[in-house]
C-alpha cells in the first residue's frame, strides 16, 4: 500500500512529553476521504491515552479525536464529499458495519469499532493515530459534514464533547416542560447546559464552585446549585425528570438520586477512575434508574452537528498552538480552561 508522510505530535512513552514526530497515512482508497486538519480539540481522553492511564496505549501515540478540516482528495467511489468540503471526524473511523449495533446506527457500541486513535488500523496493520497531525485519511461513511455557518475551531469539540452530551439528552427525550440537571461545568457539562436549554428544558446546573455561578447562567442555566450546600440540594428533592452527570472525579451520585422524580433517570457521561458506591434504596423506592452513555453513532452525530448549525451552538474554547499541548495538559488537570482547548493545526507546520 502506498503511504504519505505526515507531520504530527506524539508521545513516545507514558512519561514523555508530546513532541514533533513523523507518521505515515495511507493514500486514499476508492472509498476514502483525505482531510487536511485545520483544528483539533483537546479531550481529557487524549491525556489518559498519552499517559497510558487506561493500560492499552501503544507508542508512539498520537491523540486527537475532535477533528475539523478540509477535504483535499477523495477516492473514486466517494459520493458524499468533494475536494474543498469542510468536514469533521470524531472518535470513530470504522466499525464492523454488520452487527445489530452498526445496523441501528449505533456504531459506538460495536465490539469491532475502530477508534480514531488506539485501535488497530487494518490498512496499515498498525495502531490508529489521531488528529494531532497535518492530515488524516478516513473511510467516507465515518466522515461528517460540518455546518459552515459555525466557527470551525469552536465546533471541533462538538465531535466528542458535543455528541457525548447530546446523545443521552435525546435518548431520554429531554424537552419542554421538563426539569433537567447538569452536574459539573467543564468541557462536557457546559455543552450539556447549552443543549438542555436548546431542547426547551428548565436547566439547573450543579457545581462545587461558587465562582462558576455567573458563568453557568451565561451559558444557559436557569438556576445554579452549589452541590456542597445541603439546604440548596434538599430544596430540589424529588423534582428532576433527568440529570446528566458529567463529572469524572470521585463524587457522591446518591445525593443526586434523591433529587429525581419517580421514574427519573441519572445518566453518567463522566468517567471516574474508581467505582462509585451506589445505594439501593434511593433507586428502588422511587423506581429511579442509573445509566451510562458513550458518544453517539454516525447518524446521531450528524444530526447533532446539523442541530448546532441551526441553533448556532458551539463550544467555549481557548485556542492554542501545537507546541503548547503539554502545558495545556497540565492546565487541564487543574481545570484551568473554559471550557475546551483547541489546537490551531496550522501551527504544526
Amino acid at each position: 500500500m502506498k503511504t504519505i508522510n505526515v507531520k504530527a505530535y506524539a508521545a513516545q512513552t507514558a512519561a514523555s512529553a508530546l513532541a514533533p514526530h513523523g507518521i505515515v497515512r495511507r493514500e486514499p482508497g476508492p472509498m476514502d476521504v483525505q482531510i487536511q486538519i485545520q483544528y483539533c480539540g483537546v479531550c481529557h481522553s487524549d491525556l489518559h491515552f498519552a499517559r497510558n492511564e487506561w493500560g492499552f496505549t501503544q507508542y508512539p501515540a498520537v491523540p486527537g479525536h475532535e477533528i475539523v478540516g478540509r477535504v483535499t482528495a477523495v477516492g473514486s467511489g466517494v459520493k458524499k464529499f468533494k475536494v474543498g468540503d469542510t468536514v469533521g471526524v470524531g472518535c470513530l473511523v470504522d466499525s464492523c458495519r454488520t452487527c445489530p449495533d452498526c445496523r441501528s446506527g449505533l456504531e459506538q457500541f460495536c465490539t469491532g469499532m475502530v477508534m480514531t486513535y488506539g485501535s488497530m488500523d487494518k490498512h496499515l496493520n498498525a495502531p490508529t493515530l489521531g488528529g494531532y497531525s497535518q492530515s488524516i485519511v478516513v473511510t467516507e461513511d465515518f466522515v461528517l459534514r460540518m455546518p459552515t455557518n459555525l466557527d470551525l475551531a469552536a465546533a471541533a469539540p462538538l465531535l466528542c464533547a458535543g455528541i457525548t452530551t447530546y446523545s443521552p439528552l435525546k435518548h431520554w427525550k429531554v424537552g419542554p416542560g421538563q426539569k433537567v440537571g447538569i452536574v459539573g461545568l467543564g468541557g462536557l457539562g457546559h455543552m450539556g447546559v447549552k443543549f438542555a436549554k436548546a431542547f426547551g428544558a428548565h436547566v439547573v446546573l450543579f457545581t462545587t464552585s461558587p465562582g462558576k455561578v455567573a458563568d453557568g447562567k451565561r451559558l444557559g442555566a436557569h438556576e445554579v446549585v452549589i452541590s456542597k450546600d445541603e439546604a440548596q440540594m434538599a430544596a430540589h428533592a424529588n423534582s428532576f425528570d433527568f440529570i446528566l452527570d458529567a463529572v469524572s472525579a470521585t463524587h457522591d451520585v446518591n445525593a443526586y438520586f434523591n433529587l429525581l422524580k419517580r421514574d427519573g433517570n441519572l445518566t453518567l457521561v463522566g468517567a471516574p477512575e474508581k467505582p462509585l458506591p451506589v445505594a439501593a434504596f434511593p433507586l428502588i423506592f422511587r423506581r429511579r434508574s442509573f445509566s451510562g452513555s458513550l458518544i453517539g453513532g454516525l447518524p446521531e452525530t450528524q444530526e447533532m452537528l446539523d442541530f448546532c448549525g441551526r441553533h448556532n451552538i458551539t463550544c467555549d474554547i481557548e485556542m492554542i498552538r501545537m507546541d503548547q499541548i503539554n502545558t495545556a495538559y497540565e492546565r487541564m488537570l487543574k481545570s484551568d480552561v473554559k471550557y475546551r482547548f483547541v489546537i490551531d493545526m496550522a501551527s504544526l507546520t
